[in-house]
């Protein structure tokens, strides 16, 4: 795609989800959001076919950020330093986009396309997790005959749901939406995390980050590459 499509597209993803927020999803007609946008419904269905077309690439457009983070260049952190700012990153990204997570989740009850984004959303955040717990696992620092899967989805799941909890059904709560209240969550997340996991602040033997600049983002990143952390609580509620 060359870069004026980029732009055509990435302009009917911002004012998609510009008209999404103020009628509502189900309310939105596609001559909406090219009005908006300023383009034909043609142009529209050269990148998208519908709604849910649409939705899904707000959704991922929000959220890959989040999901790989870049942290080249900086300090080594100890596993417990590293658990917290993976929680503050998510955090603060869920409540910047806590409109779009309350909309997700209503749409996600009857559409089984953005179920199903949201699902895989889920599972990329959790899968990377659990390959951190592994890896946390076969140096000895947690327990080995935990399933790193299923503790991944207990915990990036609390994560999740407080964060749904505070920055969309109790939205109008004053407490988190200072400094200081994303503190006290950040610190809280983190310490029920190290907890459950039963871990130290003690740097790990191969923690490392990646200098150059192309950190790898994947599962499909080999063993001797791929960072050790724990990355991000689960990405969707």
């Amino acid at each position: 795609m060359g870069a004026k499509a980029e732009r055509t597209r990435a302009n009917l993803v911002q004012a998609a989800r510009a008209v999404f927020a103020e009628q509502g999803y189900f309310d939105t007609k596609l001559s909406d959001i090219t009005d908006r946008a300023g383009c034909s419904t043609g142009t529209l269905y050269t990148y998208f076919r519908n709604r849910e077309d649409i939705l899904a690439a707000i959704i991922e457009s929000a959220y890959t950020p989040v999901l790989s983070p870049d942290h080249s260049g900086e300090v080594v952190l100890d596993r417990v330093s590293r658990i917290r700012r993976a929680n503050r990153e998510y955090i603060e990204s869920y409540r910047e986009n806590a409109d779009l997570m309350g909309l997700m989740d209503q749409v996600a009850h009857v559409d089984a396309g953005i179920r199903e984004v949201r699902l895989r959303r889920a599972r990329a955040f959790v899968e990377r997790n659990a390959q951190g717990i592994a890896k946390l696992q076969e140096t000895g620092a947690v327990d080995p005959h935990l399933d790193p899967l299923l503790v991944s989805q207990a915990l990036s799941s609390m994560v999740s749901r407080m964060c749904f909890h505070i920055f969309v059904d109790d939205r109008e709560n004053p407490r988190f939406r200072t400094s200081q209240g994303i503190d006290e969550l950040v610190d809280t997340l983190t310490t029920l995390w190290v907890n459950a996991l039963g871990l130290s602040a003690e740097p790990d033997a191969d923690a490392r980050i990646c200098t150059t600049g192309t950190r790898p983002t994947d599962s499909s990143a080999s063993a001797d590459t791929r960072p050790t952390d724990i990355t991000v609580p689960t990405g969707v509620s």
